[in-house]
């Protein structure tokens, strides 16, 4: 019986293991784990290629977004607009570095929708974030246009590492950009790991010292920080993975132009659709079925380890619940939620199990549609 994992990281680390290997031995023997040479030339590789002044790396994706936040001069009393169909770390961010969250809902490409940004802004509103999903970005000249002057962007680009807008690289569309590199991500290291990304001197600097107790020295602290630290074995990881991106993104297109050409005769499959201006490098591959749930039961019954990303918005998570957004406020996410299905999509996915991915969803959406029709959103709220 095939057997298709959602991930399987193994096919990249085949091709890193010498580098990375003589990387760590290195470091072992000189004994130098927290940032120096390593963390400063990953720092530089990484922002050469996204085309930014700055990459200041951190502890994690969630740490990246705070900090690039906070050194943006994002803090009390100010409100930052997010898309509620996103992970939770976007919430967790902006409460972490003192700001109030207003949610705004997502288009049908699954990106924050700019023409319901209008009714999210007021006289606190700091900052939005633009959320780059899957791998594609946000319409960041649009929401510019939108929220005008005096407000900042930030991207979330933690699932876009490659991918281009109108030919400008995710990390360099907003004032700062915070980035995960979580194993699972396009660039992915070997545990937790992240970065603010920069074309700003003033936001650059502010980062390494908040990410270093508050100073940029040792025993100097300029103001309270946290201790959220690149370390060199996670950039060497990110260094071996970062000269091969590009080619791995491409495969993961290859992958998707694939995918929707065989699900092309399956009416009952809706596949993802680029946006314009957007080069997209699917970090994963999201299809719209009915009766969802059933649907990926009977997958993850086949031997496929196919996901959802995510299945409740944010507003609906008992962390972030507010009466100001009961169920039913956005309403385009809130449907979204209740047909998303993430297929399996990573460089190293043979076309044999592609076919047998594609074989067993049109098997399972077949009996989807005979007597039922799309469930409407059940989602409860905490009062």
């Amino acid at each position: 019986m095939t057997s298709v994992p959602m991930l399987d990281l193994g096919w990249q680390h085949e091709r890193v293991a010498d580098r990375v290997r003589a990387g760590f031995d290195r470091v072992l023997s000189d004994a130098s784990f927290i940032l120096g040479p390593d963390v400063a030339e990953f720092e530089s590789a990484f922002a050469a290629f996204c085309g930014a002044r700055h990459v200041i790396g951190v502890g994690n994706g969630t740490d990246a977004l705070e900090l690039a936040l906070r050194a943006s001069g994002v803090g009390a009393g100010d409100e930052v607009v997010i898309p509620v169909n996103t992970f939770a770390a976007t919430a967790e961010a902006v409460v972490r570095a003192g700001a109030g969250v207003v949610f705004v809902d997502c288009d049908e490409n699954f990106l924050l929708d700019p023409v319901r940004l209008t009714d999210c802004l007021s006289s606190r509103t700091r900052a939005v974030i633009a959320v780059h999903l899957y791998g594609q970005t946000a319409d960041v000249d649009t929401i510019r246009t939108v929220i005008g002057e005096g407000i900042l962007v930030i991207e979330d680009a933690a699932q876009a590492q490659g991918a281009r807008y109108r030919g400008r690289r995710s990390g360099t569309l907003g004032e700062a950009a915070g980035t995960s590199f979580y194993p699972g991500k396009n660039l992915g290291a070997y545990g937790d790991a992240g970065a603010v990304i920069t074309s700003s001197d003033r936001i650059a600097e502010r980062v390494r010292s908040l990410r270093n107790h508050g100073g940029l020295r040792k025993y100097e602290h300029l103001e309270v920080g946290t201790n959220s630290r690149l370390d060199s074995l996670q950039a060497i990881v990110l260094s071996a993975k970062l000269t091969l991106l590009d080619g791995w993104n491409a495969e993961r297109v290859r992958l998707a132009e694939r995918y929707t050409r065989l699900l092309a005769d399956v009416p009952e499959v809706l596949p993802p659709v680029t946006a314009e201006g957007n080069d997209h490098v699917f970090h994963q591959y999201v299809v719209q079925v009915p009766d969802r749930d059933r649907v990926l039961s009977a997958l993850v019954a086949d031997g496929i380890g196919a996901g959802l990303h995510y299945p409740t918005p944010v507003h609906l998570l008992p962390a972030f619940a507010s009466p100001a957004y009961p169920a039913g406020s956005f309403p385009v996410a809130e449907r979204l939620a209740q047909r998303i299905l993430s297929l399996p999509i990573y460089p190293g996915l043979s076309e044999h199990q592609q076919d047998f991915v594609v074989d067993r969803l049109r098997a399972a959406v077949a009996p989807a549609t005979e007597g039922h029709g799309v469930p409407a959103p059940t989602i409860s709220v905490r009062a």
